[in-house]
């Protein structure tokens, strides 16, 4: 038994599907070195910049907008953190409350497709990619909203803050700046729809979407901005290969503890253990929900959704859910463990960022998860 988990794991890493995530992050590092993570903000700007708390605002759905083009969290936190940043600090935004923001909207890079995670559970449950992608749509723009209307309230309690634009600019100014920011922004916008119109036109696979996407943003980025140099490309390439590389080691390491446990039987006393609690579908989701918490404190997204789907789908499947719901869950609750201490890598990428001490964010942070995660999940 022990010599047949080398060949599962090794088996595992050569599928197609997970192909899609190595070309996801280059074209995520393109875009984010490219400049198209910065003309998307400044197109989102035009719709709410003279709102106090417009970058706030701004950088909420900035993150929703390139979520929509990477798929990865950590390269979202990472643009369009710096991108508003600055601006923040000018602004004067307290620097809590701004890192704590960053911190909880970061998970959107997952919850709006494409999504390297769901990719991961795809593969992992034996569904739909173009299935788990649609059901993590309404969860990510709830916490959206949920976000920016908790940005808001926060801001209106700061009268130190200023915004970007003093007053309405009318019609008319509206309008052209609309015009001027979407010309610019064509390129970013054109992404999206590219990589997502094809998925669920039928036209693609998430693999070559993925391809067709750094195909896309190399050209825009190299041809049409020129803001990267064929000689840039080589660094994009070897982060990219860095950080395929350790994906591709957990998942190998990942799929032999998970056939181990399976082989033991975990799945089964799992749902034994569950059913002497209660009998009541509704009651064993809340229990798996409170320990998917669990499982994102203690470990990253990739780990903890490699480590959970082969052992829980099954359980999942017994009580007559469908696996698309359970998918936005796990997305959600792994999206709220990765702000949750004590691993919480978005916290501390996020002290480091905006230099302010974890403990200031932890307070703001919470309030978020209580005003916008929480309802997210009773919600799913």
């Amino acid at each position: 038994n022990t010599v047949s988990l080398f060949p599962s794991g090794y088996g595992s890493i050569g599928s197609v599907a997970l192909l899609a995530i190595p070309m996801f992050v280059m074209s995520g590092g393109l875009m984010e070195s490219g400049g198209i993570g910065d003309r998307l903000v400044k197109w989102v700007s035009v719709f709410v910049g003279h709102i106090r708390g417009s970058i706030w605002l701004i950088a909420v759905w900035g993150c929703a907008l390139f979520g929509s083009v990477c798929g990865s969290s950590a390269a979202t936190l990472t643009c369009i953190g710096g991108i508003v940043g600055p601006r923040l600090a000018h602004h004067k935004y307290p620097k809590e409350w701004t890192a704590a923001l960053m911190c909880c909207a970061a998970p959107l890079g997952a919850l709006i497709p494409p999504s390297t995670l769901m990719i991961i559970y795809a593969w992992s449950a034996g569904v739909s990619v173009l299935g788990c992608f649609l059901s993590t749509v309404v969860p990510g723009i709830c916490l959206a909203i949920l976000l920016s209307i908790n940005a808001y309230i926060v801001a209106r309690r700061h009268p130190e803050i200023q915004s970007t634009r003093t007053e309405w600019i009318g019609v008319s100014g509206f309008m052209r700046e609309f015009g001027r920011n979407t010309y610019h922004a064509i390129p970013a916008l054109l992404m999206p729809i590219l990589v997502l119109g094809g998925i669920y036109g039928g036209v693609m696979t998430a693999t070559e979407s993925a391809a067709v996407s750094v195909c896309y943003a190399a050209a825009v980025s190299v041809f049409v901005m020129k803001t990267i140099r064929f000689r840039d490309l080589g660094g994009a390439f070897l982060k990219t290969g860095c950080t395929t590389g350790a994906i591709m080691g957990m998942t190998f390491f990942m799929v032999m503890l998970s056939n181990m446990l399976i082989k033991e039987g975990l799945p089964q006393l799992l749902l034994n253990a569950m059913l002497k609690i209660s009998d009541e579908p509704l009651v064993i989701m809340l229990i798996i929900n409170i320990f998917l918490i669990f499982i994102g404190m203690i470990m990253d997204n990739t780990c903890g959704m490699m480590l959970v789907t082969p052992l829980l789908t099954p359980l999942v499947l017994e009580l007559g859910y469908s696996p698309y719901t359970f998918a936005a869950l796990l997305c959600v609750n792994l999206g709220m463990g990765s702000i949750t201490p004590p691993a919480a890598p978005f916290l501390y990428m996020t002290s480091k960022m905006f230099d302010v001490p974890t403990a200031k964010i932890l307070k703001p942070a919470c309030i978020l998860m209580l005003t916008c995660y929480l309802p997210v999940l009773i919600l799913v």
